[in-house]
């Protein structure tokens, strides 16, 4: 049985865990406050569903979701994700993260960084750019008329494939944006963030409110080719 480990367990991480158990894959949850703070979301999503450490996560999980702020990145634990598919859901936000000098200047993308610090793992930028409850809404059965694409971007093929593998699971369609230096391309204030999943984009001021509406691969290979620096 594949299982999911979870390095934060937020809006974007539970709702990952949710649908990886609607898929039948065990997830092993974490944050930063400890197990027994992940008691109400295990309870709800049963008992494919447990709490640990981060460490402990990083071990079990098949795949890793790497969730949490991008000032926290470095907590992440590397060696216990070395040699893991690592999926990074990080983005940049200078006001809550602090300014970082070489993502500024465009040197490196914010999964790039992450990439460094886990040396030994396969990092594939995925999951940042949608707003989690169009995530929750917008999961399809593979073949669906209707299913959704999100960008993925890595510098390991291996990596790649097993993370396009987990969002077929989870409901979705994947668009290869090239490697990390190319991750940019679906990062806040690029036309591939949040703006594809809704229903009305010209009313972006209410997103949350947005019900979402489905994102084909065309749609988002379109809003990733124009993206400008």
């Amino acid at each position: 049985m594949a299982t999911l480990g979870l390095i934060g367990s937020g809006n974007i991480g539970g709702t990952l865990a949710r649908l990886a158990v609607a898929a039948g894959i065990d997830v092993v949850l974490s944050n930063s406050r400890g197990p027994e703070t992940l008691a109400e979301l295990v309870a709800e999503l049963g008992p494919r569903a447990r709490a640990a450490t981060p460490e402990e996560a990083a071990r079990a999980g098949d795949w890793v979701v790497v969730t949490v702020p991008l000032k926290a990145y470095a907590q992440a634990p590397a060696a216990a994700l070395a040699g893991k598919t690592v999926l990074d859901t990080t983005n940049y936000y200078p006001q809550r993260d602090g300014q970082i000098a070489r993502l500024d200047s465009g040197e490196a993308t914010s999964s790039e960084l992450v990439q460094e610090h886990l040396a030994g793992a396969r990092v594939v930028k995925a999951f940042n750019n949608i707003f989690f409850g169009h995530l929750a809404a917008l999961a399809r059965p593979a073949g669906s008329p209707d299913r959704t694409a999100l960008p993925i971007a890595g510098d390991d093929q291996t990596g790649k494939a097993e993370a396009v593998a987990l969002l077929d699971a989870l409901g979705y369609d994947a668009v290869d944006a090239g490697p990390l230096a190319d991750s940019w391309r679906f990062q806040p204030d690029t036309p591939a963030y949040g703006l594809p999943y809704l229903k009305d984009p010209a009313d972006a001021v209410n997103f949350a409110a947005d019900p979402g509406h489905p994102a084909p691969a065309e749609k988002i290979r379109a809003a990733l080719a124009a993206a400008q620096r």
